[in-house]
Order: structure tokens, then C-alpha cells, then sequence
């Protein structure tokens, strides 16, 4: 048990608990003011628990009404509350059942952890610490147990009963009760145990799996919101059905239900058998909805519904494994959505979401391993590094050990682990069991923080025609660990000969080399190709196998050679992009680019976009050039926003004044009128259609302003219309204004299209954005409490808003800081959430880093901050 004021857990103090809990049921009886919950704990103590061994169990802001053991009431000197606790001072040396009953008061959880109550539905969130907010319990991971949850509630405040688990019971107490009884026949821990009870609408269906089982689907949501769940709803079959094919993985309950609740701190929640969504998650239509939202709700849903097996079934078990289930079902999520949709289009969105949130995460004061081993708040734990890095490493062992040999290790894993709560050691150790290899210098990857940087340099002699790469890896300090190992790096790699074919090679000596990967396992290397009869250009990190930094001495026509001719599509991108940066890069440092390297950009980009081979999503990535942030991160050192503003801006309109004929006809050629679909072909069409529209309005284009306007006004989609708002928005067009406030009339009533006008205002570059920004916050109208609005207006500003939020006169940075300490009081993972926004606060040059300091030093003075945020704010300033 920890208060506000506790110091760091350690993952080496790990010990199991002294009592073993065999059996949960929980009473519930659900009132608008105050619930009760009477809660039956069948415990055992373990053989190595000393007789009269206290029972210590985790509770926060409970209120116990009564106690009593195997039906008798403890006497007051028999046990103590306090506030992070109960403990039971000496306990039967036998089994024996606990039996609490509690009153909570889930109106006034303006947190959102453990029992609280959303917009008139009264749900849980228990995960990482949340169900010591409900009842007394060892609120921990590796305490699984099998539940049975009797739910009572007035009929009318509350028709629909959900819990965890099947329906086993239900009916009807007196005149205006009624209640339902769920039982979990899986143990499992609490963080994954949910109730939900309110007045929602419904859709059902349902799914049958492999073995011919008929699964009951269900998902509850506002009333009139019904047809919006229907593609959530098509996204689980279809997810239910991939994970049966890839991984052999069938459901195992008889229903399967999601809810969607509107105030919600996190995405969603895989809780056994109910999941509970936020409603941004599960809602989509065409008018309201974005391609980018159905995105994201097709890969949520799929995400959440893998964990019954990565996560529900096989749990971790300590917080310091948390990427044991998240990292795990990342990659399964990436994999899902590549197989639905494009896998080369999706490996290059996973990548810029990596680099635009892990790798500033890692080369910051924030950075941590993906297995750490010491925290002090562990909900500042969900972080890219957990998520996404922990996804990098599950990749790079299915590339090191192949699809069929990860598969095996995969079917051993669940063979093996299932029902248990377990740690990455254990993970490794079915891979190497199940493939004969030592996996264990692999293993630190878990172990380490930071990005690894990569150099190679290469060289040919004609004379012996042998071709040489020479990779040096160096891991940089990051907090806590000044010094590094060499990782287990797996390059996949092509050479492509002078006329774009690939090149094959007699012989090749130095660092392992499976096919087409160099295994690169120490600090340097040397690979010696022999049998190359021309000098060939490498193609290196193919499908980024590797999450790391590349550099090379490759020239800047040795990447427009690869845009041409690599067979590898994310290398292809890769190359645009490197030569696009390499320009920024340089002008920024006072370099300026030339007409014959702009033009050389030019042509490549126009070849790229004429290619008939080429899907449209994937050639709107192509001429996406980096965006300010990756510009900034390349720079690392003393970087000026405004200036890196500048930079991109100037090589985007020297690009448009070549491109303009080529982007128009794309706009135009892609304009349908079509019904709208979310599938991948029209979201292509639309994606290359709106990108080329904002580097034509970008670029200063003639008309281009006029062209986003119209957009909007006849747009049949939401992707069209905030497609061209947004347009209009991020180059402050004669419109914006106008524009903005159209929207906001127009979708006054729809909370979730509110948030896309609230990320549009604090996005905009214009110096005014902090005054408007704060109005919003100050309008008596704006929902203070609810965290999709909060993170859609200030983490948007903090995160994706450079030029303002890191103004030269200090005044973003203060805004930001003076709104974390207020939302503290009231939510503090938000508030810690949003504080992350100034951890690349040392980048800025010195004039930007002083008043970053001050806008840290004055939140820090200022006290009396929660756990969360106290974490956070303590090491951005000390990193």
C-alpha cells in the first residue's frame, strides 16, 4: 500500500502475497448517492505464511460499514483502516472467507478510477490500481481468482446490468429493483474486473468460432447512437476471426459485450468478456467520423479483443511487465490492420507514430526501459516505450526467428502460461525453447532504454569486386543508465545493382548474415560481399526491422536512386523523406539548398506519383515531407521553432512551384463524389487527394486558398470538410476564422466533432492561439471534467503545436504549466499526460529553455500536486 508521499517501487522487493485469494463475490447494490459493495473473499494462507501473519489488503476512499470473518464480526482491536488500507491483524491460519461491506460514492469520482459515474452510467475503470476504489482487495496483478458478481439497481436509472464473464441469473426484487448475477469462471486479477449499469442503447450479433461455438455479441452505448457501433461491431467479428487464423487463438466465453462511455481516461479497457470503450472509439459515421477515426477504431477494437489471450488470459505478473500483455498485443493490433488494409502503408504509419512519440520519449528525461525496474507512479507507465517500443521488440523477434518459428514460440507461450500472471523472462524463454536459441543477449532490450543509433559506411574495390559495410552501433546514456550494451540489431537488407535489379553475391564474410539480414549483435562489425561486379547502393533496415537511428554515407543521389528502384516500399519513403530532411536540416544550420537539389526532390516525388504500381495512401506518405517536430528532433540541439517553421515552409513552396501541375490533377482527379466508404482504396483516394490540397495551399499555390473553401462548403464526408478545415486552419488562411466558426455552429451539438474543433484551435500556428485557447477553457459551457475535451485542446497544443506552445516570450509554456496544476486537483492522469508535453523542454535553444524552466520551477513551487504529476514534473526537470 502506498500513500500520495510514497517512494519508489522496487521490481527487485517483488514477493508474493502471504494469502492466496481462491474465490471472489461481490454484492453490489448500485444508488445514485452512495452504493454498497459486500464483498466474500475465500482466502488461504500459503504454506510459507507464518501463523497470525497480518492480512494487508490495498483501499482508497472506502467507507467500512462492516466486517466479519467466516460470518462473525471482528471485534474493533481485530483490525484498522487507514487510508490506503485495511489489515486484519491476525487472521486464521486455515482457509477462511472475509467478508466487507463498503459504501463508495461513484458521483463524486471526478478521478474516473475504480466505481464512478458518466454522464448518467455508472461503470468501472480498475486498471493499473482502481479496484481498491471499489472494495478491499490485493489490488495487484498476480492475484487472480474467479468472480461471481450479483449486480442490484433501480430498474429505471439502470435497465441494462453488465459484469465480467456470462449471465447466470437475473430478475426482479420488489416493485422498482432488479438484478443481475455474472459469473467469471477465468481467474483473473482485479485490474481486469468491470461493471457498467445505466439506461443504454444496443446492437447485438453474433460470432461463430472455429469449433462451431455461437458467441453472443453485444455493444452499449447512448440511446440514438445505435447505428454509429455498427462498424465497431463489423471490426470485432472481423478481428475475432483474424486471431483464430494467425494465432489459433478461439473466444472462450459465451458473450462477448463492449460499452461506450464519454468520460473516460484512457482508449479502452480489455476487462474479461467487458470491454468498456471510450465512445471516440466505437462511434463512426460518415457525416461525423473521419477515415482516420474509423481507422482508429478498427485497430482498438481488434487491440482490446486480442488481450483476452495476450493480457486476460496470460496476465503479467507485476506492473513492471506491463509490456509483457501491451507491447505483445500492440504488434498483434499492427499486424491485424496490415493484413485488412496495406501492409507497407501501415509499417510506415506505426513508424512515424514511433518516432513522433517514442523517440523523443527515449531521448528525454522520461525515457525508461520496457521493462523497467523502479517506479514511483505506475500510471505514468503507459507510455510509446510500453506501447509502441514493446511492439519494435515482439517485431524484431519474429524477424530474428522467422513467421513459422515465432509462431511455434507463440502456441508454446499460450500453451505453457495460460492462466497465469507472468514476466518477460518467461516470454523470452518459449522462444528459446521452442527454437534452440539463446535469446538471453536479446533479452536487454527490455532491459534498456534509449534509441540505438546506427551508423554504416560502405565501400567497393572493383579490382577484387568486393563490397564492404562497416555498422558501429552506440547506445546513448539516458537517466539512469549512463552506460549501455551493444542490442541484438537485425538489419534486413537488399543491394540493388546500377540498372535498379537486385544484386546477388558469391560470398559474404563477418557479422551473421541470414539471407538478407545482418544479425548485428556487438559494438561494430564488418560484412565483406564478394562476387559484386558494380558498386551496388544498400538498401539498409528494410521494413525499419530495427527500431533505431540510421545514419550512412549514402549521397543525396544514392537516396533518389532508392526512391526509384528499391523493392522495398518502406525504403522507397524513406529515401524521400531522408533527402527532404537532409535539405531542412541544412537550411535551418544556415546551408542553403540548391535549385539542381530541390529539382532532383522534384522529380523523384513526380516519378513516385505517377507510378501506376503505387497505392494512393502510400503516395500521400510519399509526398508528405517530415513535419516540424521529426525537423526539430534532427536538429536536437538549441532548436528554434519558429525558424524550423520557416524552413519547412520555404522548401514545401519551392516543391509546389515544380509540382502544382501534378498536384492539381491529383486533387482533381480524386475528387469523388462516390457514396463514402471507410475501406482502404477510398481512404487512399481521399488521403492523396487532401495532402496534395494542403501542399497547394501550403506552397502559396494560385486559387488553392478558394479550392480548400469549396471543400469544405460541399463536402460530403467528414474527412473532406475537416480535411479542408484543417487546411485552411494550419496555414492561417483569409478563411480560417470564418471557417472555424462555421464548424463549431454547425456541430455544436456533437461532442466528439467538438473535440476535432477543439484540436483545430489549439493547433493553429497564428499568435493568437494561447488567448483563444484560454477563452475556451474559461467558457461556462466548456466540460471541465471530461478528458476527451481536456487532452483535445491542451495535449494538441502542447504536443502538435510547436511554434506556440514553445513561444519565444515563455508565454505557451506558461499557459501549459498554470493548466496542469489546476487539472490536477481534479484529474491527475490527464494533468501528467499533458505535463509530457515539455519533455524535449532541453532541445530548445537557450532563450526557450530558460523560460521552460521557469514554467517547470513555478508548477513545482507552487505544491501541493498529486503522485502522477509530481512523478512526471520531478524528472522532466532533473533529466
Amino acid at each position: 500500500m502506498r500513500g500520495e508521499n510514497e517512494e519508489t517501487i522496487f521490481l527487485k522487493d517483488y514477493a508474493e502475497t502471504p494469502y492466496v485469494v481462491e474465490q471472489v463475490e461481490l454484492d453490489v447494490r448500485i444508488a445514485p448517492d452512495t452504493s454498497t459493495i459486500r464483498a466474500f473473499l475465500t482466502l488461504t494462507p500459503r504454506a510459507a505464511t507464518a501463523p497470525g501473519t497480518p492480512l494487508v489488503l490495498d483501499g482508497e476512499e472506502l467507507t467500512l460499514r462492516s466486517i466479519a470473518i467466516d460470518g462473525l464480526p471482528l471485534a474493533l482491536t481485530a483490525y484498522e483502516t487507514t487510508a490506503t488500507g485495511l489489515v486484519v491483524h491476525q487472521p486464521p491460519n486455515k482457509r477462511f472467507v472475509l467478508e466487507t461491506e463498503v459504501a463508495v460514492e461513484p458521483e463524486k469520482n471526478l478521478r474516473l478510477m475504480g466505481f464512478y459515474r458518466s454522464s448518467g452510467t455508472w461503470c468501472t475503470q480498475c486498471e493499473p490500481e482502481g479496484f481498491r476504489r471499489i472494495t478491499y482487495y490485493y489490488d495487484r496483478p498476480d492475484v487472480l481468482a474467479p468472480f461471481k458478481v450479483r449486480m442490484t439497481a433501480d430498474r429505471k436509472l439502470a435497465p441494462v446490468l453488465l459484469s465480467n464473464g456470462n449471465l447466470v441469473e437475473q430478475g426482479t426484487v420488489g416493485n422498482d429493483q432488479h438484478y443481475a448475477v455474472w459469473e467469471d469462471p477465468f481467474p483473473k486479477p482485479a485490474y481486469l474486473f468491470a461493471m457498467v449499469a445505466g439506461d443504454l442503447g444496443s446492437i447485438h450479433d453474433e460470432f461463430t468460432t472455429a469449433s462451431g461455438r455461437k458467441v453472443a455479441l453485444g455493444i452499449y452505448c447512448t440511446h440514438g447512437k445505435e447505428s454509429e457501433c455498427l462498424y465497431a461491431m463489423d471490426s470485432l467479428k472481423r478481428s475475432m476471426a483474424w486471431d483464430e487464423r494467425r494465432f489459433g487463438r478461439e473466444y472462450d466465453l459465451d458473450i462477448f459485450n463492449i460499452v461506450a462511455v464519454s468520460d473516460f481516461n484512457f482508449g479502452a479497457m480489455e476487462n474479461k468478456g467487458l470491454n468498456i470503450f471510450n465512445d471516440k472509439l466505437v462511434f463512426a459515421k460518415p457525416e461525423t467520423a473521419t477515415d482516420a477515426d474509423y481507422i482508429n477504431i478498427e485497430s482498438v477494437i481488434a487491440h482490446e479483443y486480442f488481450h483476452n489471450w495476450t493480457g486476460d488470459r496470460i496476465t503479467c505478473r507485476d506492473w513492471f511487465q506491463l509490456c509483457l500483455k501491451e507491447g505483445l498485443t500492440v504488434y498483434r493490433d499492427q499486424e491485424f490492420s496490415m493484413d485488412e488494409r496495406s501492409r507497407p502503408v501501415n509499417r510506415i504509419e506505426d513508424v512515424r507514430q514511433l518516432r513522433q512519440t517514442q523517440f523523443p520519449e527515449d531521448g528525454g528525461p522520461l525515457a525508461h526501459p520496457p521493462r523497467p525496474d523502479r517506479y514511483k507512479e505506475i500510471n505514468n507507465f503507459y507510455t510509446a516505450t510500453i506501447y509502441e517500443k514493446g511492439a519494435e521488440v515482439v517485431r524484431m523477434l519474429a524477424t530474428l526467428l522467422g513467421e513459422a518459428g515465432f509462431r511455434r514460440g507463440m502456441d508454446l507461450y499460450f500453451e505453457r502460461h495460460d492462466g497465469e500472471a507472468t514476466t518477460i523472462e518467461a516470454f523470452i524463454k518459449v522462444f528459446e525453447d521452442s527454437s534452440g536459441q539463446n535469446l538471453q543477449h536479446f533479452q536487454q532490450w527490455y532491459l534498456q532504454a534509449g534509441t540505438p543509433e546506427l551508423d554504416v559506411r560502405d565501400s567497393y574495390d572493383p579490382a577484387s569486386q568486393t563490397y564492404t559495410l562497416e555498422l558501429t552501433q552506440t547506445n546513448p546514456p539516458t537517466p539512469g543508465q549512463p552506460e549501455k550494451q551493444p542490442l541484438v540489431l537485425p538489419i534486413k537488407f537488399g543491394l540493388i545493382g546500377p540498372n535498379g535489379s537486385p544484386m546477388s553475391w558469391a560470398s559474404v564474410a563477418g557479422a551473421e548474415v541470414r539471407d538478407e539480414m545482418i544479425v548485428l549483435d556487438r559494438a561494430s562489425a564488418t560484412v565483406t560481399f564478394t562476387g559484386i561486379p558494380n558498386k551496388p547502393v544498400p538498401s539498409l533496415l528494410r521494413g525499419f526491422s530495427a527500431p533505431v537511428t540510421l545514419t550512412t554515407n549514402a549521397t543525396e543521389a544514392d537516396q533518389l536512386f532508392l526512391a526509384r528502384h528499391d523493392s522495398d516500399p518502406f525504403n522507397r519513403w524513406q529515401a524521400l523523406q531522408d533527402v527532404a530532411m537532409k535539405l531542412m536540416v541544412g537550411a535551418f544550420r544556415g546551408t542553403a539548398w540548391t535549385d539542381a537539389q530541390v529539382g532532383a526532390l522534384a522529380e523523384a516525388l513526380e516519378e513516385t506519383l505517377n507510378s501506376k504500381e503505387l497505392d494512393a495512401a502510400y503516395k500521400a506518405l510519399a509526398m508528405s515531407p517530415p513535419n516540424e517536430q521529426s525537423v526539430a528532433r534532427t536538429i536536437e540541439h538549441d532548436v528554434d521553432p519558429d525558424r524550423v517553421h520557416a524552413v519547412r515552409g520555404e522548401l514545401i513552396t519551392a516543391l509546389v512551384a515544380r509540382l502544382a501541375p501534378t498536384l492539381e490533377k491529383i486533387y482533381l482527379t480524386n475528387d469523388s463524389r462516390l457514396a463514402y466508404s471507410p475501406d482502404f482504396q477510398q481512404t487512399g483516394r481521399r488521403s492523396m487527394k487532401n495532402t496534395a490540397l494542403s501542399l497547394l495551399v501550403q506552397g502559396g499555390a494560385s486559387g488553392a486558398d478558394k479550392l480548400a473553401r469549396e471543400q469544405y462548403e460541399r463536402a460530403l464526408n467528414m474527412t473532406d470538410r475537416l480535411s479542408a478545415l484543417s487546411i485552411s486552419v494550419h496555414s492561417w488562411t483569409a478563411d480560417a476564422q470564418a471557417l472555424l466558426g462555421d464548424f463549431r455552429t454547425m456541430y455544436t451539438a456533437d461532442p466528439l466533432v467538438l473535440d476535432k474543433w477543439l484540436a483545430l484551435n489549439a493547433g493553429a500556428p497564428d499568435d493568437g492561439v494561447v488567448d483563444r485557447v484560454r477563452a475556451i477553457l474559461a467558457a461556462p459551457d466548456f466540460p471541465q471534467n471530461n478528458p476527451n475535451r481536456l487532452r483535445a485542446l491542451m495535449a494538441t497544443f502542447g504536443m502538435n503545436n510547436p511554434t506556440q506552445f514553445a513561444r519565444a516570450d515563455g508565454a505557451g509554456f506558461r499557459f501549459l504549466a498554470e493548466f496542469v496544476g489546476d487539472v490536477d486537483k481534479r484529474n491527475p492522469q490527464v494533468a501528467a499526460r499533458v505535463l509530457t508535453a515539455f519533455r524535449v523542454w532541453r532541445s530548445y535553444e537557450p532563450g526557450r529553455r530558460a523560460e521552460a524552466e521557469k514554467a517547470l520551477k513555478a508548477l513545482h513551487d507552487a505544491g501541493s500536486l498529486s503522485r502522477n504529476t509530481a512523478d512526471i514534473l520531478e524528472r522532466t526537470l532533473a533529466g
